[in-house]
């Protein structure tokens, strides 16, 4: 078996800034065709799909006979890498051309299909079907199989053909419309025509509002407020609970409501105020909410008692209206609340909210269906428009006709390719553009003051209560709109490969299909318990399967998404914790095993996987998360080659804001071990842990690898090592656990971050050793002395280094916010890396990358040291739990090109530090 790439080399540096850039991109990009939660980042995918077919040069020792001779071509490759993971090269032909010319190259012209078991929102199938290969992509779940058709599907069926909307009675391929184009003007056409029919028929529902200058005014949104009774007997008002009286943030715009007692009627207005003077806390937190007209303070818990005995209303407080200079804040009105009094639709979707507490809290407070999340003026709207839906199909079919589609009669699922399969196709875009439009039109929608807009119902993947909703206008030109939402699928669909097929099919990945054998794998397995996707797809469930049903009739033969066999670790939905993560760790291994039953042996296969969980017992720190995927992987027969760390996360967790979460995720390569493994006992395990750990995680962090990554990153090199044996036996004969690997990996990491300390100066190293054990906090200095005899320093040097505080018998260790300000690296006459390393993290936490990048200038930009320390300081704060000190070390690490480049650029960035 030839050697691929990427068990050699990887040019990680630009494929993670290319990944990174790529979270702010949204206009055309495919994570904006339909939400869907943990994407991977399409320059990762494209990355890993080119390096994991691509032979290394180290293959073909006749053609590249010596280390130079590789090493040069391996750049040659890294160049294409490049190139290839920009996004502006994502529809650049002669990038990609290479690029699939390099994979025929390897692949003897033979170009084989890839297979990802575990879809979800198709980066890993779209990117293969972009690199020239087809794509197969599999997803238990409806609605992540619905997103890949659209993406690699059913663009292919009709690339190259002029959109019917603008012609009719001949039917030709036009080179102005290639790929997908001509099926993306229809679908922008049709959905024009939808939003007109539901703009007749609803248009009495969304009134205009006079503002200065306008006397019909576009509503953007209005603004309600969750209501309780109030739990005091003399009062018993109607509460209005509000997060926040914030209207606008914006510099020179602030607005916010100001309320109003009406003690006759023991009401509450607001009225709308401007400039400063916004209280900076609303009428409700999470310890419970306050009554404005009595000032009764009231529990949570009696909130919830209220609104669960059917207590909870709402109120308008507020009118968002667009104007020819921004956004217009309009007191609420009596005709306007009279506008959204409509009856809840009869037709209105049905089916319980799901038992899930940890990420749907709606029920608590009396929400318990899905058309609980939505007021009876959207499911009004959004019934309307699902109605309509088959009405606009009908006018496609005649339209395709009369532009000369053929005379098939065959659907969409049957394979056809004539005017029904295209209305059908047409009618999957419209369908998921309502989809988005549910995201916009709920009452889990609330208004962002920052940015004056409506915010999606996921911001984050959850279903927690919403005290202020947004109440959004499909047929305005803000945020929420129809036609907004349509735009940005349908550049997505203009942006899409279309040129070879690719399939999309729900199946569990745990079963083996026959049409899939002989791919190569490349996947993204869900993370234990991160996110409950069945759950929260029900949301956008419930109305495509109104909308498609009878297109794709075996997507939808089920009230609600199937959720008895998603592989995820959910409590709630087994016996407790326990069952959940055997349910779990069984379902993996089996799906593992799958994967190597249909996987081509002549290429390796790939896991990107990005979770962090850890416990701790007797045996030392593991990762459940990580024991339960890799014992998957170990069980099915699998060796793990190489692992590369990939920056494919966001800064923040998946759950929990603020957290050090993963950044990246680490790409698992692997191959079938053989079967003449060796067997070898635990002392040898350890003796080649320790002679190559540390050559790996010196590799690590010269990719500059974040903090908060490098022990999750550390387990790959060290899984490497333990999975290339048969079995690795302990002293007593039994077999070492994967649990007790992962914490001989830990304490071996550990051995060599404190080999490490060994190249410090002496002050620093004692500086180190005693955070380790006091922190910030004051200590007796005979101990101080006592160490300092040790590192081979004083107490008096390290005063006059400007790191220890002293008096008496107690000294203290200087945090980065009490060190000389007026410190100059330039004529410090004791300069130690501790200091250098908390002065750069203290200007770039107040000043930014420039200010420490002026620093990192005077203290010489050749000097990894300050980097270094910081990983090793943000291991000990792990340690101590320490949160906002590890935040502080990580971002000084990940910022660190970046500062280097500023600081070995012009001079003129330089600060005038003295």
């Amino acid at each position: 078996m030839k050697k691929k790439l990427i068990e050699v080399a990887l040019p990680l540096g630009p494929i993670n800034t290319a990944s990174a850039r790529e979270k702010s991109i949204r206009h055309g990009h495919p994570s904006t065709l339909h939400l869907w939660w943990a994407r991977r980042p399409l320059a990762a995918c494209r990355a890993v799909l080119f390096a994991q077919l691509v032979d290394d040069p180290s293959a073909h020792p006749d053609r590249f006979p010596t280390a130079e001779d590789q090493e040069e071509e391996r750049q040659r490759l890294f160049k294409i890498i490049e190139d290839l993971v920009q996004w502006k090269n994502s529809s650049n032909e002669e990038v990609l051309s290479t690029a699939r010319a390099e994979i025929s190259k390897s692949c003897d012209g033979d170009m084989p299909s890839v297979l990802d078991p575990f879809a979800g929102g198709g980066s890993i199938p779209l990117e293969a079907q972009r690199l020239g290969l087809i794509a197969h992509a599999g997803d238990l779940n409806p609605v992540a199989v619905l997103i890949n058709k659209a993406l690699i599907e059913i663009p292919p069926k009709f690339a190259g053909r002029q959109p019917i909307c603008e012609r009719r009675g001949t039917l030709a391929v036009e080179a102005n419309y290639p790929g997908a184009t001509g099926l993306a003007e229809d679908v922008r056409h049709y959905g024009g025509v939808l939003r007109d029919l539901a703009h007749d028929r609803l248009i009495g529902l969304y009134p205009t509002v006079e503002i200065p200058g306008d006397d019909a005014a576009t509503v953007i949104a209005w603004l309600w407020a969750r209501t309780v009774p109030c739990s005091n007997p003399a009062c018993e008002a109607r509460m209005p609970l509000l997060n926040s009286f914030a209207l606008s943030r914006r510099k020179n715009r602030e607005a916010w409501l100001a309320p109003e007692v009406d003690a006759a009627t023991q009401r509450v207005h607001f009225r709308v105020r401007h400039g400063s003077g916004c209280p900076k806390q609303g009428t409700v937190t999470r310890r419970g909410a306050t009554c404005l007209v009595c000032g009764t303070s009231v529990p949570l818990k009696e909130v919830r008692e209220q609104a669960q005995a059917g207590g909870l209303g709402s109120q308008l407080v507020c009118i968002v209206a667009a104007g020819a200079r921004g956004r217009f804040y309009v007191e609420a009105s009596e005709d306007h609340l009279e506008a959204s009094l409509v009856p809840t639709p009869d037709d209105a979707p049905g089916g319980d909210l799901p038992h899930n507490p940890r990420a749907v809290t709606t029920p608590n407070y009396g929400l318990r269906t899905w058309a609980d999340l939505f007021t009876p003026r959207q499911l009004t709207t959004m019934c309307k428009f699902t109605a309509l839906l088959p009405q606009v199909r009908e006018q496609v079919i005649a339209d395709a006709v009369e532009a000369g589609f053929d005379g098939d009669v065959r659907r969409l699922d049957e394979g056809g390719g004539g005017p029904i399969a295209y209305a059908d196709a047409v009618t999957h875009y419209l369908a998921l553009a309502l989809g988005r439009l549910a995201n916009r039109t709920s009452s889990q929608c609330f208004w962002d003051p920052g940015g004056e807009k409506i915010q999606q119902v996921f911001a984050r993947p959850a279903l927690p209560m919403i005290w202020v909703y947004a109440e959004g206008n499909p047929f305005s030109t803000s945020s929420g709109n129809f036609l907004g939402q349509l735009d940005y699928l349908v550049e997505v669909l203009r942006r899409t490969p279309a040129a070879i097929g690719g399939t999309a099919l729900q199946r569990d990945a745990r079963d083996v299909s026959v049409s899939t054998i002989g791919s190569v794998v490349c996947t993204d397995p869900p993370y234990y318990d991160n996110i409950p996707y069945a759950d929260l797809s029900d949301f956008f469930y419930i109305w495509l399967r109104r909308c498609l049903s009878d297109i794709h009739p075996d997507l939808f033969g089920t009230l609600q998404v199937p959720k008895e066999q998603e592989l995820i670790a959910e409590p709630a939905r087994h016996d407790g914790w326990d069952a959940a993560a055997e349910y779990f760790e069984r379902g993996l291994r089996q799906a593992f095993r799958a994967i190597g039953s249909v996987h081509d042996d002549r290429y390796p296969y790939t896991v990107f996987y990005a979770f962090k969980q850890s416990e701790t017992d007797a045996s030392g720190t593991a990762s459940t998360g990580w024991e339960t995927m890799l014992e998957g992987l170990l069980e099915s027969g699998a060796s793990i080659v190489r692992t590369w760390p990939i920056r494919t996360e966001q800064t923040y967790g998946l759950r929990e804001v603020g957290r050090a979460s993963l950044a990246s995720s680490i790409i698992l390569v692997c191959r079938r071990r053989p079967d003449d493994a060796p067997v070898v006992s635990r002392r040898d395990f350890l003796t080649a842990l320790r002679r190559e750990l540390p050559e790996a995680l010196a590799e690590l962090q010269a990719e500059n690898i974040a903090p908060v990554d490098l022990a999750q990153s550390s387990i790959g090199p060290g899984m490497a090592v333990f999975s290339r044996y048969s079995r690795v036996v302990e002293a007593d004969g039994s077999t070492m656990r994967v649990r007790d690997a992962l914490a001989e990996i830990n304490r071996a990491l550990d051995a060599v971050l404190e080999e490490q300390d060994g190249e410090l100066d002496a002050d620093t190293r004692w500086a180190l050793a005693w955070y380790a054990q006091h922190g910030h906090e004051t200590g007796p200095a005979g101990e101080a002395d006592t160490l300092c005899k040790a590192k081979n320093t004083s107490i008096a040097g390290l005063v006059e280094a400007g790191i220890l505080w002293q008096k008496g018998n107690e000294c203290r260790l200087l945090s980065a916010d009490e060190l000389d300000e007026h410190w100059d690296p330039v004529t410090d006459r004791r300069r130690t890396v501790w200091e250098t390393t908390h002065h750069l993290r203290h200007a770039l936490m107040t000043g930014g990358e420039q200010a420490a990048a002026a620093l990192l200038r005077r203290a010489g930009a050749g000097d990894d040291a300050p980097r270094d320390l910081a990983y090793r300081l943000f291991h000990i704060c792990e340690r101590k739990n320490a949160q906002a000190e590890a935040l502080a070390y990580n971002a000084l690490v990940t910022s660190w090109p970046e500062l280097l480049r500023q600081a070995t650029g012009p001079s003129d960035l330089a600060l005038d530090l003295r």
